[in-house]
């Protein structure tokens, strides 16, 4: 079974991190430079066959460099300049296999570690839920609150991922290197979409992160139920049911007199609305609650009343019924990493294993999540990490393989743009639908000009305080109240009257 890619730990905002984060280390001239040197006398030690090896190794560098190729350039390498061990920091399986299956030269030990060149891969997998990846990330880099830099070589961290909900923690501090800094340029970085930079950009305007994958949504849904409810299950017929939010609450009450629900939780929907605010969360210090909001709660609790979904948390046990086949759940709202790696469609029984999916543009265009790669500052192994930054997020041979491989939204337009136009090009899990050119489409409207700081800790909240009120436990104003108190209790420096 797939781990699921979770999307719910607690995060902090920018100015409760500078803070708590302030003991990252800073990284000097000789860690820059490639971390521990090795010593005239070591050198001298060495067989006549291991220099003889360092000079093959160093010609087939030289070799790989003139033939233009940055997949055989780095499968030359060995590394032998940096630090021994290459620590990398996830929440699950996901950019393991992305090494493991795309990067030249990745050879696996087992599950969590593998071995590039003559330098040893360790992958710390610690879950996302409840916060725990962050506490341990951050108690690792502070290192007890001395730091990185006075960690050891082999314990220091080199990569960490983060997410677009709480990067600002970590980009805005001292903790993430400046990518320019590994040698990385804005010319390596053209073809990546300008949304996937932002989230990562720093308040001085440096480049701290980047990504792989482009995270644009649809709305995914299963062709039986379709055909049985609507006549058909044909994308651009199903769409003009879901063309808006009044369709779409149109289509869901055809679904509850035929037994389904529309989505399987008022969740579900949460981040259409949220990601199409007009205002961010903290206006001049003052909480703030956008109209878009507001009609996400009035959408969902007609819809909750009349049997149309249900209050479930995403990614419980309850939420995921609707992936396999005796569930009875019309639609999910995802980007394409939820239809690979999280609808269990590996699994028999479920829903994608026979291909029963489908996409359609949905009422409105939106994103979900994404990860982000940050060097570690401190780290000992700056050419490693430069090679795996330019390998699986602005390589194209290699980014086309990743969505031949995994069917993911690479962050590559002119891949993307090519894969969109291909007719041959489907995906089994949606019937052998191309559902590139509609994450193509819905990329472009993909904006973070009102995200902040506080958008992880208020979103959580607002829909945990929400559900008492969907769920006839409450008053409105009574889980209003209580999503104040919340937002007061996490980030104490905002006003919330």
């Amino acid at each position: 079974m797939r781990k699921f890619k979770r999307f719910a730990a607690l995060g902090l905002a920018a100015a409760m991190a500078a803070t708590s984060l302030a003991a990252c280390g800073t990284k000097d001239s000789s860690s820059a430079a490639g971390g521990d040197t090795k010593t005239e006398a070591a050198k001298e030690d060495k067989t006549e066959a291991a220099k003889e090896e360092d000079t093959k190794a160093a010609d087939a560098e030289t070799e790989a460099a003139s033939s233009g190729s940055l997949r055989d350039e780095i499968a030359a390498k060995t590394y032998d300049g940096e630090g021994k061990t290459l620590n990398i920091y996830v929440w699950n399986d996901e950019f393991i296999s992305r090494v493991a299956d795309h990067f030249p030269g990745y050879q696996k030990v087992d599950a969590t570690t593998g071995k590039i060149g003559n330098v040893d891969v360790v992958f710390t997998k610690v879950d996302n839920q409840d916060n725990k990846y962050q506490d341990n990330l951050d108690e690792v880099l502070q290192n007890n609150g001395e730091g990185q830099e006075n960690a050891s070589a082999d314990d220091k961290i080199d990569i960490f991922l983060v997410e677009a909900d709480y990067a600002n923690k970590y980009i805005d501090t001292n903790c993430t290197m400046n990518v320019k800094d590994l040698g990385i340029t804005d010319d390596d970085l053209s073809k990546q979409y300008q949304y996937t930079k932002d989230a990562v950009t720093d308040s001085n305007g440096n480049l701290k992160g980047v990504s792989w994958q482009g995270c644009p949504g649809v709305l995914i849904y299963r062709r039986d139920i379709a055909k049985e409810v609507l006549g058909t299950d044909d994308p651009d017929e199903v769409q003009k049911s879901v063309a808006d939010w009044d369709k779409f609450l149109d289509t869901a009450k055809k679904m509850a007199e035929k037994g389904y629900t529309m989505t399987s939780s008022a969740n579900d929907a949460y981040r259409v609305f949220s990601n199409n605010v007009s205002s961010k969360w903290v206006e001049d210090g003052k909480l703030n609650i956008d109209p878009n909001i507001q009609k996400w709660v009035e959408v969902s609790k007609e819809m909750v009343d009349g049997k149309m979904t249900g209050t479930h948390d995403l990614w419980s046990d309850d939420w995921s019924k609707g992936f396999f086949k005796e569930g009875k759940v019309f639609c999910y709202f995802g980007p394409a990493w939820l239809i690979d790696f999280s609808m269990h469609s590996d699994e028999d029984g479920s829903v994608g294993k026979d291909g029963g999916w489908a996409a359609a543009k949905g009422p409105q265009g939106f994103f979900w999540g994404g990860t982000w790669m940050c060097a570690a500052n401190g780290t000992d192994n700056p050419e490693l990490v430069k090679d795996l930054m330019l390998c699986l997020t602005t390589d194209d041979d290699t980014m086309q393989s990743i969505v031949e491989k995994d069917n993911d939204f690479v962050n590559n337009s002119v891949v993307m743009e090519k894969m969109a136009a291909d007719t041959s090009y489907g995906d089994k899990i949606l019937g052998g639908q191309n559902a590139i050119p509609m994450f193509c489409e819905g990329i472009k409207t993909v904006s973070l000009a009102n995200i902040s700081a506080y958008d992880q800790g208020c979103n959580e909240e607002f829909q945990k305080a929400m559900k008492a009120y969907f769920e006839g436990n409450s008053t409105y104003d009574e889980a209003l109240k209580a999503f104040k108190d919340a937002v007061h209790t996490k980030y104490p420096a905002v006003s919330v009257d």
